[in-house]
């Protein structure tokens, strides 16, 4: 047995939330976590809806029932299996999403912030760091950089992009001992970061987005 790779043409999904226009002074690119849909992920974000601002949400390539009985749908950006490839692959439907989006949008008109949730926090990490897309700030959000990130290669791209990790203090996925390490491991390389903490779990909360929205 062999196995190979082909190349073929798709088309990825994603939703928005606003107008682009000669108004627009931000834009948001938010990635869902692992079995979410990018349009009920987008709804956390209504709370930062005006005119000079523009959300998008791309979806995880990889739709899957989350539950047979009531054919529930979500989404996934990879796996284990052929995780590179996976990753190689959203790289690049992202880099073409962020192409298009600017292609409505002069990017020098605006500020793009990039934030990723859970599963997606480490799409959005990867996506920043080896994509040809560039973030004005990063936000990693239930999740830290992924153990396999090339922080050699990626170093520049990390501290231009205003690094923020957001971490409730009941998040199961996220431990004091994971976080400890993240850090060190960043202040080791000297790449600028800050750390929010809030008092809930692994979800989006509304006051905390609100705030790091207006900072």
């Amino acid at each position: 047995m062999q196995e190979h790779h082909l190349t073929v043409p798709c088309t990825a999904r994603y939703c928005t939330l606003g107008t682009p226009s000669p108004e627009t002074r931000q834009v948001w690119f938010v990635c869902h976590g692992y079995g979410q849909l990018a349009s009920r992920f987008l709804n956390d974000f209504a709370v930062l809806a005006e005119p000079q601002r523009y959300l998008v949400a791309p979806e995880g390539p990889s739709r899957y029932y989350t539950d047979h009985v009531r054919r529930e749908v979500g989404a996934s950006w990879m796996t284990s299996e052929d995780r590179l490839v996976d990753i190689a692959n959203y790289v690049r439907y992202l880099d073409s999403l962020y192409e298009h989006v600017f292609s409505a949008i002069r990017r020098t008109r605006v500020a793009v912030t990039v934030l990723g949730f859970s599963q997606g926090a480490a799409t959005a990490a990867r996506w920043i760091s080896h994509g040809r897309a560039v973030a004005d700030r990063l936000i990693l959000w239930g999740e830290l950089l992924p153990p396999d990130l090339d922080l050699d290669s990626a170093w520049g791209k990390l501290e231009d992009a205003r690094l923020t990790f957001v971490v409730g203090r009941d998040d199961a996925y996220v431990d004091e001992a994971r976080l400890a390490d993240n850090e060190a491991i960043l202040l080791g390389r000297d790449i600028p970061f800050e750390t929010v903490r809030y008092e809930g779990g692994h979800r989006i909360e509304q006051v905390v987005l609100k705030s790091l929205a207006a900072t």
